[in-house]
């Protein structure tokens, strides 16, 4: 049993995120009750078919009552209205999350609508997989995998040390970060590679001659991993690409400039230039794995997760 414990915790939003909450809590002892809260009563009963709370309803307000705990897992869009759906029922000393990709816009849509006694401490797990809803969830999904935290200036510190423990319970490392400085940097990590991935499947669908027959039929090599990002949730990534905007412009704009000197290098034969870019971004590769963020195996690991019976991540 951990040492972090509240007498309630309410998830608002039960796909992956929320549902690997929910089942990690429940294997950590981390609460003496779960309040599921989700927009569609289809999801909600396929939430409580899992059993993956002790009470259950379409209303955040409801959910969040006498909740010591409340945890948004909903795509940022959507976060302001959450909040102001949730604001009244808050009980006061109450900690209030996110788990969303963006900050500064999650900031900007809850704080002013959040009452002056909960503590609000925007959070970010960095973690996940390609599939969503509360089927696709797992306990192991924060294991490993940091988790940042972005507390407003004036947070109480007790508060967030409560918060980086819950977190640190259900396996995660934790970090704190400035909001833009944390859209910056998921912007390169995250967000960018996931356009990627969109605009090159979307690129080998509109190449008609080749897709039915051939791209299907090879995607055992590179273009199998890009199909694995752009698998994932419609709706999170455009609400991701709509509140990080400027940060994502930004790294877009740097992304072309780069790949231009690509081209230049490949159209005039640099080899030196060519070998000695696969090397650097080889020696990152390398990097990652020694920090713990990924395993040296093939596939990424994948058929490791599968085999001990984890979804593919």
């Amino acid at each position: 049993m951990s040492t972090v414990q509240f007498k309630k915790i309410a998830l608002v939003g039960i796909g992956l995120i929320g549902s690997s909450l929910a089942r990690v809590i429940r294997e950590k002892q981390l609460a003496g009750t779960i309040a599921v809260s989700t927009r569609t009563s289809e999801t909600l009963e396929r939430a409580h078919a899992l059993e993956l709370g002790d009470t259950y309803t379409t209303s955040s307000a409801e959910a969040v009552r006498d909740a010591d705990l409340v945890i948004v897992s909903v795509p940022v869009g959507a976060s302001g209205k959450v909040a102001r759906d949730m604001a009244a029922e808050l009980k006061p000393g109450a900690i209030v999350t996110d788990v969303g990709s963006t900050k500064k816009s999650v900031i900007e849509q809850m704080a002013p609508v959040l009452p002056d006694n909960v503590h609000f401490i925007p959070g970010h797990p960095i973690a996940g997989t390609e599939h969503s809803g509360p089927d696709a969830g797992f306990a192991q999904l924060f294991q490993g995998r940091w988790c940042i935290l972005t507390p407003p200036p004036g947070t109480d510190e007790a508060a967030v040390e409560t918060l980086s423990g819950f977190w640190q319970a259900c396996g995660s490392m934790v970090d704190r970060m400035d909001p833009e400085h944390h859209d910056r940097v998921l912007a390169i990590v995250s967000h960018l590679p996931q356009l990627i991935a969109y605009n090159i499947v979307g690129t080998a669908d509109d190449l008609e001659t080749v897709t039915k027959s051939q791209v299907i039929k090879y995607s055992a090599s590179g273009f199998r991993d890009f199909t694995r990002l752009a698998a994932s949730d419609p709706t999170m990534w455009r609400d991701v690409c709509l509140n990080n905007r400027d940060a994502i412009l930004e790294m877009l704009a740097r992304f072309s400039e780069d790949l231009a000197s690509l081209q230049r290098a490949i159209r005039w034969g640099d080899g030196d230039k060519l070998f000695d870019l696969f090397s650097r971004t080889r020696h990152i590769r390398k990097s990652i794995i020694e920090a713990g963020q990924d395993v040296d195996v093939p596939d990424f690991g994948r058929h490791v997760a599968v085999s001990e019976g984890q979804p593919e991540n």
